[in-house]
């Protein structure tokens, strides 16, 4: 078992970006060693949500047209959403957010589509690999508790992840 103050995030992968003005898009693919009827459930579960994702949900996210209200860690910014698409365990669609699961070999491709506003955008991709992180030692059995928002930033690796993101993005972030 890793103790939380131990927890430091490997390097940046499986991340792309797709620009569209001052929103841009992060597409950021992990594969986890769960199948996906269990990762699905980390996904639409508030009990679950609250142990990895940045936000926190106020009802489950497993119907179409479902109203939830989603509080951000550490913002103070809560909003309603809509479920827009749930097709379980593959396709879940919400706010800004879209998760696909797909099965593979010992687990699931989670694939996750985020809107975000660009300036942001290494944030939200260093942000995102830590959630998925501790989600994965969730499903394990081995949780670390959820590390969102400013407590991310305090994690040793918090800066180098996101040069190593603003790099793969082609931001310069020297100005």
């Amino acid at each position: 078992m890793i103790d939380r103050a131990q927890y430091a995030p490997g390097p940046a992968r499986g991340v792309e970006v797709r620009k569209d003005g001052e929103r841009w898009t992060l597409i950021l693919g992990r594969e986890l060693r769960h199948p996906p009827e269990t990762v699905w459930q980390a996904l639409i579960d508030p009990a679950q949500l609250r142990e990895w994702a940045p936000f926190e949900a106020d009802g489950s996210l497993d119907q179409v047209g479902a109203a939830v209200t989603l509080r951000w860690v550490g913002t103070g910014r809560a909003f309603e959403t809509r479920v827009t698409q749930s097709d379980p365990p593959r396709v879940l669609e919400f706010a800004d957010i879209r998760w696909e699961l797909a099965p593979i070999a010992g687990g699931t491709r989670l694939t996750l589509w985020h809107t975000i506003d660009r300036r942001y955008i290494t944030w939200g991709a260093a942000g995102w690999h830590v959630c998925l992180d501790v989600l994965d030692r969730l499903l394990a059995g081995d949780p670390i508790g959820r590390i969102a928002g400013g407590d991310a930033m305090k994690y040793a690796g918090w800066k180098r992840l996101t040069e190593e993101y603003a790099a793969q993005f082609g931001i310069d972030t020297h100005n």
